[in-house]
């Protein structure tokens, strides 16, 4: 029988993370790497995710390091290439690259549209759809972590098109789990809620930060380690039974009261 911790743990398996030159998608390939896998950090820049890569690889983690460009079919496609020439096909993939415009609705335009949409939403897409292909064909089970947010459930102002494309990675990720089930492949989305982080930190901490912080049940920001757990829930036999689930982690923001 299994220890209970022990379900949480990723030795053996292969773990691709996009977006992971920085902020949350650094995090989340630290986090799987610690938990046992190896962990292919992917962003467009590549220099950036070899340097992160050597940090972890310094700690004893497994790592490698491709060029992605998630709105492109031929850098996806490439980039998988490359994947399993070195190390085989993905068992775990977090779907994590994903960018915003903030700016008024009626401010919004054609190219943040686009921007927004094909990176958030159509990179998603194209990265989940590509991994089960790869893992269909090596007759593999496997996971996608769609990370969404919880503006994909609520709104907020200023970004639109953000908003927009978390819902729709949100209903991506059901169908994709409804479809792949068959293939022994789960598909589930992360929604995290404010997470401070260097970037959002002078916000945070302002007379907005914390007029937004009243709004939370819990009166707090979360922290990036607040979604260890979820992670490894989601990419670990510990959540074998899971699928087409969204798991929000926002210390009760989406059922604060109107």
């Amino acid at each position: 029988m299994t220890a209970p911790g022990d379900m949480f743990g990723l030795e053996g398996k292969l773990a691709l993370v996009t977006g992971a030159s920085s902020g949350l998608g650094q995090h989340f390939a630290g986090v799987l790497a610690r938990a046992g896998a190896t962990v292919v950090l992917a962003a467009r820049r590549r220099d950036r995710v070899l340097e992160l890569a050597a940090q972890l690889a310094d700690e004893g983690c497994r790592t490698h390091a491709v060029a992605l460009d998630v709105t492109d079919t031929a850098s996806v496609n490439a980039a998988f290439d490359e994947i399993l020439a070195r190390a085989g096909v993905p068992d775990v993939v977090v779907n994590n690259a994903g960018v915003s415009v903030t700016k008024p609705l009626l401010a919004q335009d054609e190219s943040d549209w686009d921007h927004v949409i094909d990176t958030n939403l159509k990179g998603s897409w194209l990265v989940a759809t590509e991994a089960a292909r790869r893992l269909v064909a090596a007759g593999k089970p496997g996971c996608v972590i769609n990370v969404a947010s919880i503006l994909g459930e609520r709104v907020a102002g200023g970004v639109a098109p953000y908003a927009i494309s978390k819902a729709g990675v949100l209903q991506a990720t059901k169908v994709m789990a409804l479809e792949l089930a068959r293939h022994g492949i789960r598909v589930n989305a992360l929604l995290p809620g404010y997470i401070a982080t260097d970037l959002n930190q002078a916000f945070l901490s302002s007379e907005a930060g914390e007029r937004l912080r009243a709004r939370i049940p819990a009166r707090r920001f979360g922290q990036l380690q607040d979604l260890d757990g979820p992670l490894l829930l989601l990419a670990s036999d510990a959540g074998a039974a899971m699928t087409g689930a969204s798991l929000a982690v926002d210390h009760g923001h989406l059922v604060s009261s109107l």
